[in-house]
């Protein structure tokens, strides 16, 4: 008798959407009971091979000592239907159901701040609540940290991500949120900090998943040569908009009358994008982004730019895609040590739009570092279609990016398409993204594609988390691009790493790496739960997948496989895979090949154990061929 899960597997083929410095290692920690737990954090040295060297350190809130219920994802981490554990950092997390519950830990570092990863209920008509939670220091009251759910709860049976609404129903996805405050005073390692509800704390419940401590710097002072927006008459944290000031002040530098724009400490409100006004006129999808500017802030903690208007209800939005808030980029300018925070609240769909941090050609000598956004449909859209302003046109190439913290989005983290080469994205974070957190798609909207495809980029050293939609890591097509020494854990339903040819790309060839990276928790199951999803998937939708190799690689405690070919149009031929760890996959194959894949895989110095369905799988139908490795066997007919 065939198994649910292997029945599911043959409905594949359907379209894809879409410190100490330490770093958090989002393992999980069992708790003694319900009630109480191991008190904890992950840390790791800053020399650490795998993920981003972040400046704070995150703590599980079920490894810690709580008051609360625990909760707890399902063996298949099932997603889409009010799943709070399966969206939960290590896939646990603590309800606080009554006043005097709590969640504590002792700090293993010196902080100041504090980010607190939670879900509290939505408006019973939709549009969120705000509420409080009290922090509490060494059995001290600290502050109340604010917290809201405007910009979580959305809702459907379906995953189509446009059909989402925020209008309540029985099914809801995209439940957690963050919320973050600069505490009073530095505290000390060995502080222990706990999160409670108060008497005065009035949602109905709170779920608490993580906490992050962070040491935040001084705010930075002002480069002699720069030149302030104050100087244009902006004016911080006075609620006003500030977008003509910020505007003029980038002119300016574009111009070449000062040399550096300067947005100090302080919240400032921006409520249209930062651009080129274009004297043609040559149409809203048409925009010019600024050249030759450099923009610096005092920190992210401390000079952020801000919206409050949902970019569908902003007006004069020149491309109403990307939104009311960010920056839209040609080439050549240098942004650094700010925040941009959106209003957006869900990804499209009913006219609503989420808005992008920000976007577009990007070009040559272009530099963004240190830069915190959250709440945008999209952090990052690299490209410009060729078909928009042609003499304009030029992929981006040579583009940085580091230190990006990016966070609660409903769309991708940082896609590099349109022939972005040469560029990469390292030493980053991003969690809660919904769609992949990194993607590189080789699209053929360019100008010769013959010639402009995607080729010889880079995401390394980065920490993905908790993507509630699409995967950790995605190309589509492309070639010398590679995917080193990333840590991604916990996927809600789709690959830690995917490689893919949907979305209709230009071809795959030369080599694709990905080495060094650590999967934690990833893979599950989409499409109205009809498909499951490796950690590392390999899916030839449409045309091949060649120059494949895979080295160096940890995968733990995968929901379904831990490397898995699957059914699609084109051959994946002639796989590398080596010096590969695959523990524990807890629903499938530590290798699988669907009964439609084609092509070949060898397998050199791999170690797989603890799975479910068998160390290596070739399902009836496939020609997949699978040599080295445990031994690789086919289901029987």
């Amino acid at each position: 008798m065939k198994s649910k899960q292997w029945v599911r597997r043959l409905l594949g083929g359907v379209p894809l959407a879409g410190l100490l410095v330490v770093g958090l290692l989002p393992a999980p920690v069992a708790a003694a009971d319900t009630t109480r737990g191991t008190d904890a954090a992950f840390a790791r040295p800053a020399a650490a091979e795998r993920g981003a060297t972040l400046p704070y350190v995150g703590y599980e809130a079920e490894a810690g000592q709580y008051e609360g219920t625990l909760l707890e994802a399902d063996p298949e981490r099932t997603f889409g239907h009010t799943n709070f554990a399966s969206e939960s950092s290590g896939r646990k997390s603590v309800r606080l159901n009554s006043t005097g519950e709590f969640v504590e830990f002792t700090s293993i570092n010196a902080a100041n701040s504090i980010v607190v990863r939670n879900s509290i209920p939505d408006a019973p008509g939709g549009g969120g609540i705000d509420a409080t939670v009290s922090v509490y220091a060494d059995g001290v009251f600290v502050q109340k940290l604010d917290l809201s759910s405007k910009h979580s709860w959305l809702y459907g049976n379906t995953d189509d991500p446009e059909s989402l609404t925020n209008t309540p129903q029985a099914d809801a996805r995209r439940l957690f949120d963050e919320s973050h405050a600069l505490l009073d005073k530095s505290y000390p390692a060995g502080t222990t900090f706990k999160v409670r509800r108060d008497a005065d704390d009035t949602a109905s419940f709170y779920i608490i998943d993580l906490i992050d401590l962070e040491q935040v710097a001084p705010p930075a002072s002002k480069p002699s040569e720069c030149t302030s927006i104050t100087e244009y008459g902006a004016v911080p944290d006075d609620g006003q908009d500030d977008t003509k000031a910020i505007q003029d002040a980038v002119t300016a530098d574009q111009n070449g009358d000062i040399e550096c724009v300067w947005i100090g400490p302080g919240q400032w409100r921006q409520e249209q994008k930062i651009l080129t006004d274009d004297p043609l006129d040559q149409g809203q999808y048409n925009q010019i982004g600024i050249s030759d500017v450099t923009v610096r802030g005092a920190g992210m903690w401390h000079s952020q730019l801000y919206t409050l208007t949902e970019p569908q209800n902003a007006g004069g939005i020149n491309h109403p895609h990307e939104g009311n808030f960010g920056f839209d980029i040609d080439k050549n300018t240098q942004i650094s040590d700010i925040a941009i925070f959106g209003s957006g609240r869900i990804r499209g769909g009913g006219g609503a739009e989420g808005g992008v941090g920000l976007n577009g050609r990007f070009g040559e000598g272009t530099k963004i570092s240190n830069v915190w956004i959250e709440h945008a449909n999209v952090g990052v859209w690299v490209g410009r279609d060729y078909d928009n302003i042609q003499s304009l046109w030029g992929p981006a190439d040579g583009l940085e990016f580091s230190g990006m913290r990016i966070r609660d989005t409903y769309a991708d983290g940082i896609n590099f398409t349109n022939g972005t080469r040469n560029s990469s994205v390292t030493n980053s974070s991003f969690r809660t993204t919904g769609d992949d957190s990194l993607a590189i798609w080789a699209n053929r909207y360019v100008k010769d594609p013959a010639v402009d495809i995607a080729h010889d980029n880079s995401f390394t050293n980065n920490t993905i988390q908790l993507p509630w939609r699409a995967n950790g890591v995605a190309i589509y097509g492309g070639y010398g691009n590679k995917v080193e020494n990333n840590l991604i854990a916990d996927t809600a339903n789709y690959p830690g790493i995917m490689l893919a040819t949907d979305h209709d790309p230009l071809p795959f060839s030369g080599e694709t790496l990905l080495a060094g990276n650590a999967l934690h928790r990833t893979g599950g199951a989409f499409w109205g739960e009809a498909q499951e999803f490796g950690a590392i998937t390999i899916f030839p939708a449409s045309r091949d997948i060649t120059g494949v190799t895979i080295r160096d690689t940890e995968i733990l405690d995968s929901t379904y496989d831990g490397i898995q070919f699957k059914n699609g149009g084109g051959n994946v031929p002639d796989v590398k895979i080596s010096n590969v760890e695959i523990d524990k996959s807890n629903n499938g194959s530590g290798v699988l090949a669907m009964g439609g894949a084609r092509g070949s895989a060898t397998l050199t110095d791999v170690t797989i154990t603890n799975s479910a369905q068998g160390d290596v799988l070739i399902e009836p139908g496939s020609s997949f061929v699978i040599t080295g490795g445990p031994g690789a066997k086919k289901v029987p007919e």
